[in-house]
């Protein structure tokens, strides 16, 4: 059996999928999923589908062409580069665009392909990641691009809690809301989607506060975790578990629980704290790092706890653990967004679909 093996879970990821289709369509609003956790998994894609959803999203374009010949419509999520705009319009249905230099680029890419390609324009109501500030750049902008050839304008959409932690609210959506009527009253053209941001705006949906112009959302952690992360709530009848990490002991051994000596800064340059336990038994698990974020995962079994990790190790008290553990036994770990994000990429992480 290959270690480390993260183990995923496609009928978990299927099943929150459909969950989370069930539960905005009620609102009527479109579910885009977020496959960039996946680094281009056609399986994990396909599980999404399978689960209702009709958009696959990733941010890297290199990830949109491993799932070409997956029959879906295919959305690039970050900013289009200028020097990928033919890629962009081969590869993705649907671009998030602020820049209109970048909007000509992928006009002009499109008419030498034939091809129609969607513009969203992104709008930033206060997160201050991507998109438009400033309502007349916004509306010079929709301006020009409706009348570029090879490009659509369909929809506005905005980003929170990624960068500045703004949480969604029904003020800041309803921006968007303000702007399409504002749009159809300048340019005489009404604008099919309003894309409210990604799982952190499920919040809005638990609150039922959700602005009813809102019609789409780019849904990631919600699918793969079935949690919402800005409010730490669990959707109900959703799996936590659908990525599980096992690994490799390499030593068990009792040691103090405090380094020996004076303490300065770990390999990457944080001062660490211990506290003396006296002597505990440890296990070193084969993986770091380099492969996982240890900040991210916990134990399966509640009675271990990880201490730390270097690059190529992580370190684990099995002192208290129901198991007697030896050197070339399994510890697993349940995964969050983010130690899943990374073992995907990781390619000294074998992946296995259950």
């Amino acid at each position: 059996m290959a270690y480390p093996r993260l183990e995923i879970f496609l009928d978990k990821i299927r099943h929150n999928s459909r969950r989370l289709t069930e539960i905005c369509n009620e609102f009527n609003i479109e579910v885009v999923g977020v496959n960039k956790v996946s680094c281009g998994s056609k399986e994990i894609a396909q599980a999404m589908l399978d689960g209702g959803v009709q958009i696959i999203a990733d941010s890297r374009i290199e990830n949109l062409e491993m799932i070409q010949e997956i029959k879906a419509t295919k959305m690039l999520l970050r900013l289009p580069m200028i020097s990928k705009a033919l890629k962009v319009v081969e590869l993705a249905d649907i671009s998030l665009n602020s820049e209109i230099k970048t909007i000509r680029a992928l006009s002009e890419a499109a008419e030498s392909l034939n091809k129609i390609h969607k513009i969203i324009l992104m709008v930033d109501v206060g997160d201050l990641r991507e998109g438009i500030f400033n309502e007349k750049e916004i509306m010079e902008v929709v301006e020009e691009t409706i009348k570029l050839e090879g490009v659509q304008l369909i929809g506005l959409g905005t980003n929170l809690s990624c960068f500045g932690g703004v949480i969604p609210s029904d003020k800041n959506l309803n921006k968007l809301v303000n702007l399409k009527t504002k749009i159809k009253e300048k340019f005489g053209i009404t604008l099919d989607i309003l894309s409210g941001g990604n799982s952190s705006s499920m919040s809005l949906i638990q609150q039922k506060n959700m602005p009813k112009e809102i019609n789409q959302l780019r849904l990631g952690t919600s699918i793969i975790l079935g949690t919402v992360e800005i409010n730490n709530t669990r959707i109900d009848n959703t799996y936590i578990d659908a990525f599980r990490l096992v690994t490799e002991i390499v030593e068990v051994k009792e040691k103090p629980s405090k380094p020996i000596g004076k303490i300065g800064k770990d390999a990457f340059g944080k001062k660490p704290y211990f506290e003396d336990r006296g002597i505990i038994k440890r296990a070193i698990c084969a993986i770091g790092k380099q492969d996982i974020d240890i900040d991210w995962m916990w134990p399966e079994e509640k009675e271990i706890s990880i201490l730390g990790g270097s690059s190529d190790h992580l370190i684990v008290d099995i002192t208290d653990s129901l198991k007697e553990y030896d050197v070339g036994d399994e510890i697993s770990f349940t995964l969050d967004y983010v130690a899943a994000l990374n073992a995907m990429t990781s390619p000294y992480v074998h992946k296995v679909y259950k």
